[in-house]
């Protein structure tokens, strides 16, 4: 048995690329604020981390991955699927928002923030934006499956899983603008409106 398999827990192995995938990502997102994520190159990027190029590579496969690489995907789906069944889908998400960004530390909600405006705010991403978004639409889509019983392609799942993001997106944008808005009160006001049934 593998050391990753005792306990459930991450190997040796595991922890360490976490912990290069997360050093490489730190760097870049302060070279990205510090001479624009246009000017800055994986080489740049690489040396800051104290790696190789060729070792970027084995964890991102390009500059814009390094971006948009979300540590924090598996780790809501997780928490969402561990929700109590008697939730409703639209209650198990708040309560996930609650438990995992009301347990972040401020430093990797600084992270989060930073990373969210860089990906906004740069006319190169825009694209690949929208292809991560549809990526993340996907595996949302695949936990509400498994919560409801209904199949990943059923429509109302589909349509449901649409409007989510759109309250996600609708929550999380005054964060990346610097409007002050506190985290938790946004998204969950956003998830409300979901709930509510988007009535105006």
């Amino acid at each position: 048995m593998s050391e990753s398999a005792v306990d459930g827990r991450p190997g040796l192995r595991e922890r360490k690329k976490a912990k290069t995938r997360a050093l490489i990502q730190e760097h870049a997102l302060r070279l990205f604020q510090e001479q624009g994520y246009v000017a800055t190159t994986v080489e740049q990027i690489a040396e800051a981390a104290e790696v190789s190029p060729s070792t970027f590579f084995r964890y991102f496969g390009s500059k814009e991955d390094v971006l948009l690489y979300d540590p924090m995907d598996p780790v809501v789906i997780a928490a969402f699927l561990a929700q109590p069944a008697e939730l409703t889908p639209i209650q198990a998400i708040r309560k996930t928002v609650v438990e995992i960004f009301g347990g972040m530390p401020p430093e990797q909600m600084a992270d989060t923030l930073v990373r969210g405006r860089l990906m906004y705010s740069a006319p190169e991403l825009r694209s690949a934006v929208i292809m991560d978004m549809l990526r993340s639409a996907g595996l949302f889509a695949d936990a509400v499956a498994l919560r409801t019983g209904r199949p990943v392609d059923d429509f109302e799942l589909r349509v449901f899983v649409g409007a989510l993001m759109g309250a996600i997106m609708a929550g999380f944008l005054p964060m990346i603008d610097g409007s002050g808005v506190d985290i938790l009160d946004s998204m969950d006001r956003a998830l409300r409106v979901l709930e509510q049934g988007l009535q105006l």
